[in-house]
Order: C-alpha cells, then sequence, then structure tokens
C-alpha cells in the first residue's frame, strides 16, 4: 500500500508538471497573438474625453505621471478632472503645479467630500462624474504613466471590430491596457514589478484567448462610455467593490458591451514596498481574484509549473525524466517572462531580474495557497474581509 500511494503521487505529480510545462506554452502562443494584434491598422476614432483620476495622498513620482497625460498628440478635446476627499489633501499642491505648467489643458480640481461606500477611490469618481464634459471617460490611477499617443491608441480601440469574434456587432463600451511596474529599489518592490510582468499579465493574455476577448478591466486605464457606464447603475454601484476595474468591466459585459484590450501599454509605479506590504498587496490581489473568478483562481495552480516540475522531481526520486521535466520547465519560464516582459511590455527590468524567477516562483506559489486560507485582506492599512466582491471591515478581535 505505501509504494502504491508513492506510486500516485508521482503520477500526480508528473501529470501537473506537464500541465505547468503546457501553461507556460499556451501563454507564450497567446503573448505572440497579442502581439501580432498590435500591428493591425488603428481607427481614426478621436473623439472627446474626460480623463478622471482620485486622488489621495502624494506618491512618488506622481506630477510626472500627470504630466505624461498633458502632453498628448490627441486631435480630440480633453479634459483632466482631478478628484480629492478634502482641499487640504497634500496632492492638491501636485494639481496646482500641474494647472500652471499646463495653462492650455483643462485641468480642473474637485473637492468630493462624500463617502459614498467603503471604496474611497469609487467614491470620488462617482461625484467626478457629473462635472465631466464628455461621453467618453477614461479612469485611470494617479501613479500610471503614458505615452504621447496613448489617449489615440486607447480611444481607437472603440472603433475597432472584434478580431477573436468578426461577426461580433456588440459596440465597445469599455478599453482597458496592459501595464509594467516600474520598481522603487526595495526588494518587495523589486518582486512585485516582477509579478506584474511574469505572472499577472501573461494569466490576463490566456483569459483573453481563451474567452474570446475580456470580460473585465484592469486600473491601468479604464475608458467607458458613458451610456455603458449608466447601464451598470454608474460608479455608485461600484463603491463597496473592492476589485473595481474587475467588476466595472465585467458588468459592461454583461450589459451587452465589449471590453476591447488596447495596444497601448502604460507604466506604473510600483511603493518601495517592504517584505510585509509586498505579502500584503499579493494576498490581497490573490484572495479578490479567489472571490472573483474561484474556478480561474484554481487554475492559477498550472502557473506554478517551475515549482510544480521542482515537486515532481522530488516524489519522482529525482528521476532522470523529472529532471528532463524541470529544465524544460525552467526553459520555458525563462521564455515566458521574456516575450511577454521584454516584448509584450517593454519592460527593462525583466532581463537583469531574471536570476530571482526561481526564488520569485516558490515565494508566488506559497502566497497562492495562502490566498485559500481566509477572506480577509490589508487595504490602506485596515482589514477587510471580502464576500461576494463587497467590502466589509473586519472586526477587532477580541469584540
Amino acid at each position: 500500500m505505501p509504494h502504491a500511494l508513492a506510486r500516485a503521487v508521482e503520477v500526480a505529480a508528473t501529470v501537473l508538471a506537464v500541465a505547468g510545462i503546457s501553461y507556460f506554452c499556451f501563454a507564450i502562443v497567446a503573448a505572440r497573438i497579442y502581439l501580432a494584434s498590435r500591428r493591425a491598422h488603428l481607427a481614426d476614432f478621436e473623439p472627446d474625453v474626460t480623463i478622471l483620476k482620485s486622488l489621495k495622498g502624494l506618491d512618488p513620482g506622481m506630477l510626472d505621471a500627470f504630466r505624461s497625460h498633458c502632453t498628448q498628440t490627441y486631435r480630440g478635446h480633453y479634459e483632466l478632472l482631478f478628484g480629492v476627499s478634502s482641499l487640504d489633501d497634500p496632492a492638491v499642491t501636485a494639481v496646482r503645479q500641474l494647472q500652471s505648467e499646463f495653462p492650455e489643458r483643462s485641468i480642473r480640481l474637485v473637492e468630493c467630500p462624500l463617502k459614498l461606500g467603503a471604496n474611497g477611490k469609487v467614491s470620488t469618481l462617482a461625484q467626478l462624474v457629473p462635472h465631466a464634459c464628455s461621453e467618453f471617460l477614461l479612469v485611470n490611477d494617479s501613479d500610471i504613466t503614458v505615452s504621447p499617443r496613448y489617449l489615440e491608441r486607447v480611444m481607437a480601440s472603440f472603433a475597432q471590430p472584434s478580431r477573436e469574434r468578426p461577426q461580433n456587432s456588440q459596440p465597445v463600451g469599455l478599453v482597458t491596457a496592459l501595464y509594467r511596474g516600474r520598481a522603487r529599489g526595495t526588494a518587495g518592490s523589486l518582486f512585485e514589478a516582477l509579478t506584474i510582468s511574469t505572472d499577472f499579465i501573461p494569466s490576463v493574455l490566456i483569459s483573453k484567448l481563451i474567452e474570446g476577448g475580456l470580460h473585465y478591466g484592469l486600473g491601468s486605464t479604464l475608458a467607458v462610455r458613458r451610456e455603458a457606464l449608466g447601464r451598470i447603475g454608474g460608479f455608485e454601484a461600484l463603491v463597496d467593490q473592492l476589485a473595481d476595474d474587475y467588476e466595472l468591466g465585467f458588468r459592461v459585459a454583461q450589459a451587452g458591451y465589449r471590453v476591447a484590450l488596447s495596444r497601448e501599454v502604460v507604466e506604473t509605479s510600483v511603493p518601495a514596498y517592504s517584505w510585509r506590504e509586498f505579502t500584503d498587496h499579493q494576498l490581497r490581489w490573490f484572495r479578490t481574484v479567489r472571490d472573483a473568478r474561484p474556478g480561474g483562481y484554481a487554475g492559477l495552480i498550472f502557473a506554478q509549473g517551475l515549482c510544480l516540475a521542482l515537486l515532481n522531481v522530488i516524489a519522482s526520486g529525482f528521476s532522470p525524466f523529472s529532471l528532463w521535466l524541470l529544465a524544460l520547465s525552467f526553459f520555458l519560464r525563462l521564455t515566458l517572462a521574456m516575450v511577454v516582459g521584454a516584448e509584450v511590455l517593454a519592460d527593462h527590468q525583466v532581463l537583469p531580474s531574471l536570476i530571482l524567477l526561481p526564488v520569485h516562483d516558490v515565494i508566488a506559489f506559497a502566497l497562492w495557497m495562502a490566498g485559500f486560507a481566509s477572506n480577509e485582506v490589508v487595504w490602506r492599512g485596515e482589514r477587510f474581509t471580502v464576500e461576494n466582491g463587497t467590502l466589509h471591515r473586519s472586526e477587532p478581535s477580541g469584540q
């Protein structure tokens, strides 16, 4: 019996290792398909658009990120609306400086004092919408840096036909964009940026290929038709959602619109995370995904291909075949990191960080398993539980 059990474990470990290798191959194919799609002709569609930004405090490089939005080679009219819960917020000084540097741009600061739900960012966005002048609204985070053709590329996607399903006549209701992370000097920041480029974005490209398009949004860019936003109840419907970007895209898709992925790749500034902050952020992401897409979260076990191959080596008693699978898995893992990180995202930090991939993958595997442990997350220094996408403030122990 012990021998039969050991043999069963060995076979299971081998199957999982092969599945992990298949995942890497599939992710590389998905990345190549996305790269090919970026060569398509860009539609000539440049309508008026309002950029909405919810601010709270000052972040490193935030002003430079704002400046990148003011230097767009966009023929349509665009305006920037910045929302703060109080005019005493330190971010107000950055907006005032931006207004003085770009007097030709329509830049407005709006006080949004109401707290409509647990998600303060979305609460501010809901209060900004009535001040917007355009039919198209674009939301991205305060630390997002963009290229001069950002608006041109994002807005053109509203007029692009569906490549996955050419017969699909649904209008595009929301456009989102991939992103890379710029690390800020700490090990936690570097591992976070590596996670974005080598784990998260490959999973996005795979889901796009499997599901025939995206059915959710990414917080790096959420450009939405006002009509589509109204159909889902506006931002007010999302004020208690932790994964507001995911939910916005999901609900727009459920309302009968398409979600398009722009060819633009933006850059986010990753905070100088300590190890504790890095693990808290990763666990928040893992548990949010598990709550929103439980099947997809369970499927992430195949993204842990390198660790699965390593476990297979141990379970197989270092057999030659298991060692060969480990070597193949490692080669494909490096290839995936280079194709997605370097080619798709143009992330210049990926190549120097490849030596860290094995350590990163072991940590990611442990955090993925920890994601099953509870629904508790830490967000902005406070503890919440996530149930059906909704945030509930955790009660202190002893109460």
